[in-house]
């Protein structure tokens, strides 16, 4: 557990800055993470790593030379925003293009995502390569679907070392994405990680148990084996992973033994020994292997293992130098600094500042009376996830990171703030600086999801009293924005299955001339219903899939907590229509 802090909710803001001070040689901070304290030459790619924090050396130890331009650091175990992304990246590029590189997870997708179509849009080329090397989370045949946990390191390693050459954006890429396909990793943890703050971990392992198959955000493994000896977890983890090899391996491989956070670099080597002698009985020569912590999982009690089978250029790459806060390897000849500007080393916060309340010039008396309603839903809603905060968090812990009560909680604080200080323009510009402060203080599938629905909702909710047709249409525009972003169906096990049941029956009730406060608690009341059916289902995307055993006979969190807010709006509105 953790031990040193002030608060939970200060938390990664302090341990950045302290990494910041202790490493200004090498790393500046700036608002979403940390870029090279010396900018790129002109012209060079920049390697722009990231997502949640808690997994140290990732994100932020590895930026330097050799390796990334620039890390984006989200809040524990949660992706970071789509401002958060694209701040860092702009702060890192030099001219020669962005290439993003992360774990396959939904909320690092949709926010990097977001980031590179804004930074195309103002004529920076961005790509991204995203890291799937988890063998535990799909079957080869759905390769694209695997998770990225310690074999992260690997792609950002050799796409870090073709850019320090020099390499264009479009070699760059495909390095990185070669790199990619040639990665397999597996762990087993001996047990959970508990986050700042808490009070016990994610998840226990019973005494004498192993779970092979564990994740980087707290996840335990698929499956529970007896705990064995050295030899025996090397048996396990070699023997799986020689069974899921890339199209013409080769016999040349790098392989990372990695430590979870409190197995020790002893252990590590004992491991390490187990598995080069089976490696070499198979007939593999191992170049330069790494043993230790690349890829944490706060304090969690588990090793992993990569095979990366190299081809003559990747071996190149892989034996590259480079030298980071956290990673040296060979001799680098380190650039004199060029004399950064001290304003340079400013951090802004981590949450853009209020904007100061400005004269409305275009928002009428009614569209401000309404955007003050919003403000007292806002409110309803914020102190019913502060209510449940933990429960939401219990629940997504059983299958997924536990994060989501926390990360729930900061959205709608952020979103009420937002939409406070645009009270006076209306109801339109409450729902959209709502979205954006939600999506960019919560991060996460939820952050990003959450914030869209409330930008998408639709100009006809600023006209006239509210009817049943408008919050239809309203309901069905962000059940849309909701499915194409997170691209979800009935049936997933995600915030959809109360979304549908909630959109269906307000448009029948608008059909059949139901009042409004009665169809929303109608509504809500079948959102509800369907958040608790999802119990009986397994999850299909997101964190969770990996674990969908372990799932089923539990809510999904997303969906209870939509159906949360929806029944506190229609217990506002019964009040306020009674």
């Amino acid at each position: 557990m953790t031990r040193v802090l002030d608060t939970a909710e200060d938390f990664v803001r302090d341990a950045l800055a302290g990494f910041a001070a202790v490493h200004g040689d090498l790393v500046r901070q700036v608002d979403g993470g940390v870029v090279r304290a010396e900018p790129l030459p002109t012209g060079r790619v920049a390697v722009v790593v990231g997502g949640g924090s808690g997994h140290y050396p990732a994100f932020a130890g590895v930026v330097g030379t050799g390796l990334a331009a620039g890390a984006v650091c989200g809040n524990i175990f949660t992706s970071p925003s789509a401002g958060q992304a694209y701040r860092v990246a702009a702060a890192a590029d030099s001219g020669g293009g962005v290439l993003f590189s992360y774990g396959n997870y939904a909320g690092d997708v949709l926010h990097f995502g977001a980031a590179q179509e804004r930074l195309r849009a103002e004529g920076i080329d961005a790509r991204t390569v995203l890291c799937t090397d988890d063998v535990a989370s799909a079957p080869p045949d759905r390769i694209d679907d695997r998770r990225g946990i310690a074999g992260d390191f690997v792609v950002f390693k050799v796409a870090g070392a073709a850019a320090e050459r020099g390499d264009p954006l479009d070699e760059v890429e495909r390095l990185a994405i070669a790199a990619n396909h040639r990665t397999r990793t597996l762990g087993v943890a001996f047990g959970g990680c508990t986050f700042p703050g808490a009070d016990g971990p994610l998840f226990t392992v019973p005494d004498g148990v192993m779970s092979v198959g564990l994740g980087i955000h707290g996840e335990p493994g698929i499956r529970d084996v007896p705990m064995g000896s050295a030899d025996e977890i090397a048996e396990i983890l070699v023997s799986e992973l020689l069974g899921d090899v890339p199209v013409d391996r080769g016999d040349r491989v790098a392989v990372v033994v990695n430590g979870l956070g409190t197995v020790k670099y002893e252990e590590l080597f004992v491991l390490y020994g187990q598995v080069a002698a089976r490696l070499g009985a198979a007939g593999l020569t191992v170049v330069e292997p790494e043993c230790g912590e690349l890829v944490t999982s706060l304090d969690m009690a588990g090793v992993s293992v990569t095979l990366f089978w190299l081809t003559e250029e990747l071996e190149e790459l892989w034996r590259a130098p480079a030298y980071t806060p956290a990673y040296r390897k060979g001799r680098v000849e380190r650039p004199a600094a060029t004399g950064i500007p001290d304003d340079a080393h400013a951090v802004a916060d981590s949450v853009p500042g209020p904007a100061v309340p400005r004269r409305a010039e275009n928002a009428s008396a009614a569209s401000v009376e309404r955007a003050d309603r919003a403000l007292e839903l806002l409110t309803a809603v914020r102190a019913t996830l502060h209510e449940h905060e933990e429960e939401l968090g219990r629940i997504d812990a059983i299958a997924g990171d536990g994060d989501h009560g926390v990360g729930m909680r900061r959205g709608v604080d952020a979103a009420l703030d937002a939409a406070t200080v645009a009270r006076a323009d209306g109801l339109g510009a409450v729902l959209r600086a709502a979205g954006e402060g939600w999506s960019e203080v919560a991060g996460g599938t939820s952050g990003a999801l959450w914030g869209a629905a409330l930008v998408s909702l639709p100009p006809s909710l600023d006209r006239g009293d509210l009817t049943v047709a408008q919050a239809a249409a309203a309901a069905r525009a962000a059940l849309d924005t909701v499915v194409r972003l997170g691209r979800a169906k009935v049936g997933d096990k995600t915030m959809v299955d109360a979304l549908v049941p909630y959109v269906e029956r307000l448009e029948s009730a608008d059909a059949t001339g139901l009042p409004l406060a009665e169809a929303l608690a109608a509504a809500a009341a079948d959102a509800m219903a369907a958040a608790r059916a999802t119990s009986a289902l397994r999850p299909a995307l997101g964190r969770a899939r990996p674990l969908a055993e372990r799932s089923l006979g539990h809510p999904d969190a997303g969906a209870t907590s939509l159906a949360l807010v929806l029944s506190t709006i229609a217990h506002a509105e019964e009040g306020r229509n009674p």
